[in-house]
């Protein structure tokens, strides 16, 4: 059964998925090979360095890659490093062997076997496509609500002075508070059952949202709908890393954020048709039929979700993949030095005073959760400015203003393409990251000039979403930094967007109020501000990871010494 991609015994009862029993071959224990690889070559390496200067590290690394089969090391010579090699940012990463098989144009990682490339291909039909699919719906019950209050909702339930950006604070609160829960309970629960029902859940509730008759219903409904959208964000991108290796996560999370911008600009065209060709139909106005739809879609998206998500490798519930397959995504993963808890640890392992300790004691939890804070509060694409301001010309007809919506996002697939292509061409997140927020910067001060020609304004509209085309990058690069344990990746992933998030939520109404509109002085420099310490900040992120890595250099394939220092001791 072990060769079978697909058969009907992973189904209890005929349609539920149930959890794959899938043993690892006699000494392949994920955790005793990474002990014994690195305990054999301390043992092997000894007092081999200070013998380098009289054996080339050529043959010491052919020595080491007999002594490893997994592993061909390189032995490195910190001798007269130069200072601009602080900005390579996989120096202690990658070793050169891994480095010279990198090729950002190839879909798979240069030293890919035939089994690992039919695997990845797998993971990216069904977690990679489906995690498109389901933020493409998740952003589209989200972003509805501007749609919506410009094409009826407004006049509808007699919304006016701040109840739009308030409403919007009601499922960023509700969204922040559920996201608590899954500090404890992220990779100990079964992702493929959890994600899909939230799916749902939520979906219900926005075709509820068509009833609402006051600001106060909508504002509860868009609470709710917050709370069961919590988890979805970093639950995809627990699942990344869960899966993929360091050279594949970013061009996958690049495509899981192009469901972001295609929910958006969707919502947008789909409401502009909604606004042309249902309005009045069953004593319905357009607006109350932007919600049904939507909700319809996204349910339809969720029940696909329990047949399609693989769960973890540790955990998994996937009718498609075969024994083979979650046996080698466990190797791939310690080739990667990912942790992966086993499952009978994952309920209590929370609970460990030395995790706390660990982590409250750490400079990720500090540094990281600041740097997702500035990520969060850099773009304006949220607060419907670019909306409104379309509302203020008072040109465009029935429709003809949700489709225009449509621009920015569209636009901004483009934005996050060239970011994140960027970042494996060059083999450099760090400066991606820059690139990306150098063209924010601009867009968001010329419109806080705002005395500008309207030329000039569509110019800085049409850069908006280069705000959030980092995103992938950014999110891909923290799973890379908290990758050696598994607990305290999914807390400081939590607690990163949970503060994160809860940011936007009290300062949306400091410097995003509607009555404002479209002016948002306050909000276009804040977030032109954000932009600028968002590149400030990742030096100083670069900084810390590179000295982490190259405490752990010798796991990465690179063993290092200084010839001066070696030869100094000699004669010592």
């Amino acid at each position: 059964m072990s060769q079978k991609t697909f058969s009907m015994s992973r189904l209890k009862w005929g349609f539920i998925p149930r959890k794959r029993i899938v043993e690892d071959d006699v000494g392949n224990d994920d955790e005793s090979i990474v002990e014994r690889e690195l305990e054999s070559s301390d043992e092997k390496e000894g007092n081999s360095i200070k013998k380098t200067e009289y054996e080339s590290s050529s043959s010491l690394e052919k020595q080491h890659m007999n002594n490893d089969q997994d592993v061909t090391y390189e032995y490195r010579d910190e001798k007269g490093r130069k200072w601009w090699k602080f900005f390579d940012e996989y120096e202690y990463r990658l070793n050169k062997h891994q480095r010279s098989k990198h090729k950002w144009f190839k879909w798979f990682g240069g030293d890919n076997t035939k089994e690992e490339k039919k695997l990845v291909l797998k993971l990216d039909l069904l977690l990679t496509v489906y995690s498109l699919m389901a933020y493409w719906v998740k952003y589209l019950d989200q972003v509805n609500l501007t749609n919506a209050y410009v094409g009826g909702l407004k006049e509808g339930i007699g919304m006016e002075g701040n109840d739009f950006v308030n409403t919007q604070v009601m499922f960023s609160v509700g969204n922040i508070v559920f996201q608590i829960p899954f500090m404890y309970i992220l990779y100990g629960v079964p992702l493929n059952f959890v994600l899909p029902s939230l799916d749902i859940c939520w979906s219900i509730l926005t075709i509820s949202v068509h009833r609402v008759t006051t600001v106060r219903q909508l504002k509860v409904l868009r609470f709710f709908i917050g709370a069961f959208e919590a988890p979805s964000y970093l639950a995809y991108q627990y699942l990344f890393g869960s899966w993929y290796k360091v050279d594949e996560i970013s061009r996958r999370s690049m495509f899981y954020y192009f469901g972001q911008y295609l929910g958006i600009l969707t919502s947008g065209l789909l409401s502009g048709a909604i606004e042309r060709s249902l309005q009045g139909v069953n004593g319905l106005d357009a607006w109350q039929w932007i919600f049904i739809i939507d909700g319809i879609i996204s349910i339809a998206v969720g029940i696909i979700g329990f047949y399609v998500l693989p769960g973890t490798p540790n955990s998994c519930y996937s009718l498609f993949l075969t024994d083979e397959d979650i046996k080698l995504a466990r190797h791939r993963l310690k080739q990667n030095r990912t942790s992966l808890l086993k499952p009978k640890d994952t309920v209590k392992s929370i609970l460990d005073l030395k995790l706390w300790k660990s982590l409250l004691s750490s400079w990720e939890i500090y540094i990281v959760s600041l740097w997702g804070i500035f990520c969060w509060n850099n773009n304006n694409g949220t607060s419907g400015a670019y909306a409104l301001w379309l509302k203020s010309l008072n040109r465009y007809g029935s429709g003809e203003l949700q489709d225009y919506t449509a621009l920015t996002p569209g636009l901004g697939i483009v934005w996050l393409f060239i970011t994140c292509t960027y970042s494996d061409l060059f083999h450099s997140r760090w400066s991606a990251i820059v690139l990306s927020q150098v063209f924010n910067f601009i867009g968001n001060t010329i419109l806080a000039v705002w005395d500008v020609t309207e030329g000039a304004k569509w110019f800085a509209w049409c850069l908006q979403y280069f705000g959030w085309a980092m995103a992938p990058v950014l999110y891909s690069w923290n799973n890379d930094i908290c990758r050696r344990d598994e607990r305290k990746r999914a807390v400081i992933l939590v607690v990163m967007n949970m503060l994160s998030q809860s940011s936007t939520a009290w300062l949306s109404v400091l410097v995003w109020k509607t009555v404002e509109s479209p002016r948002f002085l306050k909000g276009y420099t804040f977030t032109a501000c954000c932009a600028f310490v968002l590149c400030i900040w990742t030096m100083l992120v670069l900084f810390f990871y590179k000295r982490e890595e190259k405490k752990h250099a010798k796991e990465n394939g690179i063993i290092l010494y200084n010839s001066d220092e070696d030869h100094n001791d000699n004669y010592s």
